[in-house]
């Protein structure tokens, strides 16, 4: 296959340092979008990740959130379902973008709970702070920093969550490893994921429109689990919520990689990922235990 040039995004293959470069500027026209009440979409224009994003939240969730919450969520299923959450628990977002599920986790958990969503993005971080001030939550959180170097204490959090984020890690077994380090011992990792069904071609993972569009990154179903063991989880299960078919590249695939795969090989990519639930748990008895919170 030749190479696959970006002109969504302006930018041709992706080299594994240029990836957050990109998936932050991304994210960030994504975040003025939202801040400015438009529907948010492929690399800062279009609507490439409606067929992902729909008809996540129900009416009765969202009806007490800011729009602006809404447009910028960019998730692929509703992972504060998932988690379960309980009142008095403490809740870290992992990639929390416009703050949709902190908010609702924070209401789920209620006054003597928490919510922590951790964000590199400032454009982000800025509308989530907006949005919780407008919905009037006092208590949730919003921090910045990488997935890959989670800025709280070892122990400190109940329930990771997570919304179609850890795929954008170029260094997924230390995203994991961060998320166990937090997670109180019994807590539980709970994400919603765009995963693989069968592997990508090189070129395809190059490609700086599929990385932000959450497919290139993304991890096979059984590779998931393994690096979840190997960060020190035990159970891990990755439960297929929402499959997508040919008539949903449009939304969610740069044009000119439509061009060049032709009908064919946009059907076999579309059937190469899907969205999913996430689990796995931190032990009980973990091997390492737990220091003192800073």
């Amino acid at each position: 296959m030749a190479e696959i040039k970006c002109g969504c995004c302006g930018a041709g293959a992706a080299e594994e340092g240029d990836i957050k470069t990109h998936i932050k500027e991304a994210y960030g026209r994504l975040a003025a979008q939202a801040a400015q009440g438009k529907q948010t979409g492929c690399c800062g224009g279009g609507g490439c990740k409606d067929a992902i994003t729909r008809d996540l939240y129900s009416d009765v969730e969202t009806q007490d959130l800011p729009l602006e919450a809404l447009l910028a969520s960019l998730g692929c299923a509703n992972p504060v379902a998932l988690a379960e959450l309980k009142e008095g628990e403490v809740v870290l977002d992992l990639g929390s973008g416009g703050g949709i599920d902190v908010l609702l986790s924070a209401k789920r958990v209620g006054p003597t709970g928490k919510a922590y969503g951790l964000d590199m993005t400032d454009e982000m971080l800025e509308l989530a702070r907006r949005n919780q001030a407008q919905a009037g939550i006092p208590n949730a959180e919003f921090l910045k920093g990488e997935i890959e170097n989670i800025p709280l204490p070892d122990c400190s959090v109940d329930v990771v969550i997570s919304n179609c984020v850890i795929n954008l890690s170029a260094d997924k077994d230390r995203a994991l490893r961060e998320a166990y380090r937090v997670l109180k011992p019994g807590g539980r990792f709970a994400v919603a994921d765009i995963v693989l069904t069968r592997p990508l071609s090189d070129e395809l993972t190059k490609h700086v429109g599929l990385w932000t569009g959450c497919v290139a990154g993304a991890l096979e179903v059984e590779e998931y689990k393994r690096k979840l063991l190997q960060a020190g989880f035990s159970d891990p299960d990755v439960e297929i919520v929402k499959t997508y078919s040919e008539d949903d590249a449009a939304g969610m695939v740069p044009e000119e990689v439509i061009r060049q795969l032709g009908s064919g090989g946009t059907r076999e990519l579309m059937a190469s990922f899907v969205s999913a639930f996430v689990r796995a748990a931190k032990p009980r008895e973990c091997c390492r235990p737990c220091k003192v919170a800073r």
